[in-house]
């Protein structure tokens, strides 16, 4: 299944926005920033808007480092307060139906021998993404903008490699559409226990809000294992729906993203500025 058309475009938009803003000196005006996409200050605004929620001088108030420094300052006991209250249901926005599987030494040796895994190239909010399920649910999501298909498909590949894989774009496109929508999904989760106690308390994260990487140790009962937990991260098969791109540095910088930075800060930027509008809304 090719992305949509409109979606990829729109991504690719504000993939190049954020090189520009990254680059100049100072924050650009809308018509400045237009004019550095080689579109009419109306017509950027328009499809930047419909693809961020908010307007393109708000969003680049997201992308800075102060604010993500700001966030994680007054967020920094996020994670051990969803701990004190006990690990026992995801907190997220939207319905998301996990099964967990946490394997045994001997089980993820054998790499899903015998596992069926049906994939597809989908459309989702940040370019093209590679979605694999199982017959439970959703397994991986790896976006491709920056890694490419070929790279993406081998590294998530690679996690069960005596699976077989089928390409099923009528099975897999309904299933990424709602997940990419919000609207109920299903996932099925496999890793080793540490593993899977890492992402259960990346669940724990709220959309709009971060975390680090040491409250994350702190919060799981490993208060000294922040390099371990770090790997446990970047190992997460699945992005967005478990989101690691929540967790940052404990001086605020982003630090890695296994699906390249500029995802990483779209996603963060965008959830940020949706969040605060639903906030505004809702008061």
């Amino acid at each position: 299944m090719q992305p949509a058309p409109e979606d990829s475009y729109h991504y690719q938009l504000i993939r190049r926005a954020i090189e520009e803003i990254d680059a100049a000196e100072a924050p650009l005006s809308l018509e400045g920033l237009a004019a550095r996409m080689g579109m009419s200050a109306a017509h950027f605004q328009r499809v930047f808007s419909a693809w961020a929620g908010i307007s393109p001088k708000r969003y680049q108030q997201y992308l800075g480092l102060g604010r993500a420094r700001e966030m994680l300052r007054a967020r920094e006991t996020l994670l051990e307060t969803a701990a004190a209250a006990g690990l026992s249901g995801p907190g997220r926005l939207h319905d998301l139906v996990l099964r967990w599987d946490a394997m045994r030494p001997g089980e993820l040796a054998r790499g899903g021998e015998g596992l069926r895994i049906d994939w597809a190239l989908c459309a989702s909010p940040y370019g093209p993404a590679l979605v694999m399920a199982t017959e439970h649910g959703i397994c991986g999501i790896a976006f491709t903008a920056e890694t490419g298909a070929e790279a993406a498909f081998a590294d998530l590949s690679a996690r069960w490699p005596s699976a077989s894989y089928h390409e099923t774009p009528e099975r897999i496109g309904p299933l990424a559409e709602d997940a990419f929508a919000g609207r109920r999904a299903r996932a099925h989760v496999m890793g080793g226990p540490f593993q899977i106690k890492v992402w259960e308390a990346l669940l724990q994260i709220p959309e709009g809000e971060v975390s680090s990487y040491s409250a994350l140790a702190r919060a799981i009962g490993h208060p000294k294992a922040s390099r371990a937990v770090g790997s446990a991260v970047g190992r997460n098969p699945l992005s967005l729906l478990i989101p690691c791109h929540r967790v940052l540095r404990k001086d605020g910088a982003l630090g890695g993203y296994h699906w390249g930075l500029p995802v990483k800060r779209a996603m963060l930027a965008r959830e940020s500025a949706r969040s605060e509008a639903a906030s505004g809304l809702a008061a």
